[in-house]
């Protein structure tokens, strides 16, 4: 591990990525509000830390060396981030918590968001801040307060909430449908198997609910997320299988039909599970009580 004492100070990198832009350390050192000197000295003593040159000279003009180039990318990220965490500090009052919630994306993204709403004006001092379902571990190694899942109910060292299961229908834009209807479910096979990289079996289990089998359940396309499906069965590059509630505005405004009438119902459930430890954290309890609520709620999957 690098000793702390030889990483760059910010100043370093500020100037870096000011005289990249203006290839002028007069320049730079102007917006930064700095001297000229104290500019080139901080860019001379960053490449004496990285052993490379960043700049040289041609015909009296600065270029970037491709070390430089290549440094500059990752400084510019560096820069970004501590930018934006400024910001972020300094948008909320002391008074403010943060709620960290981790959720599969498309689950997020159909079903999560919609309940958010009026929570701000419920929980002013609670500052939610979502992000892409991340490992199962999170929730013990505090990057998340809570997490929704789709799996079994149990995990060690957290509470699960149950919310609700799920049937998986295959669907695909109307126009992906032959004019003669199929005469048993193996034949959608015509229209290519749209498969999920997380519910790898899912078409072999739904042929099988039903007393099938096709050598081409596993066969088709693989897409990450199940919005990714959507968006692929929509443009008709196949049929995709998707959980009913994800799908349902797509169903009723007729930009996807069913492809085969039968809904195979899931043997897991999605959940909400925090930490055992955070059962009384108001943060958590107060998120944990609002979903529930949202469940009785007529927008309900």
């Amino acid at each position: 591990m690098l000793n702390k004492r030889y990483l760059p100070s910010i100043t370093a990198l500020q100037c870096f990525e000011a005289v990249t832009r203006h290839l002028s350390f007069t320049r730079a050192a102007e917006e930064l509000n700095l001297t000229q000197s104290a500019v080139s000295k901080q860019v001379a003593q960053l490449e004496e830390l990285l052993q490379h040159l960043l700049f040289r000279r041609v015909r009296r003009r600065l270029q970037l060396t491709p070390a430089g180039d290549l440094y500059l990318v990752e400084v510019r990220k560096i820069l970004t981030q501590v930018e934006m965490s400024t910001h972020y500090l300094r948008s909320y009052g002391g008074e403010t918590e943060v709620l960290r919630v981790s959720t599969p994306s498309t689950f997020g993204a159909r079903w999560l968001v919609p309940r958010l709403k009026g929570w701000r004006l419920r929980h002013p001092h609670i500052h939610l801040d979502l992000c892409n379902e991340q490992e199962a571990d999170d929730l013990l190694q505090g990057r998340s307060d809570l997490a929704f899942y789709f799996g079994q109910g149990s995990r060690p060292r957290t509470e699960c909430v149950k919310l609700f299961g799920e049937e998986l229908v295959a669907v695909c834009a109307p126009a992906s449908l032959p004019a003669q209807p199929f005469s048993d479910p193996t034949q959608l096979s015509e229209l290519v198997l749209l498969q999920n990289a997380s519910r790898p079996q899912a078409w072999h289990d739904w042929f099988d609910s039903q007393g099938y089998h096709t050598e081409h359940s596993y066969h088709g396309p693989r897409f990450e997320t199940f919005y990714m499906c959507i968006r692929a069965a929509q443009v008709g590059c196949g049929v995709a299988l998707l959980p009913r509630f994800l799908v349902e505005e797509e169903l009723l405004d007729g930009k996807l039909v069913l492809a085969w009438p039968h809904a195979m119902p899931s043997y897991d459930a999605y959940y909400l599970a925090y930490p055992e430890h955070s059962a009384e954290v108001p943060k958590v309890r107060n998120f944990v009580t609002w979903m529930l609520e949202q469940l009785d709620s007529p927008t309900q999957a």
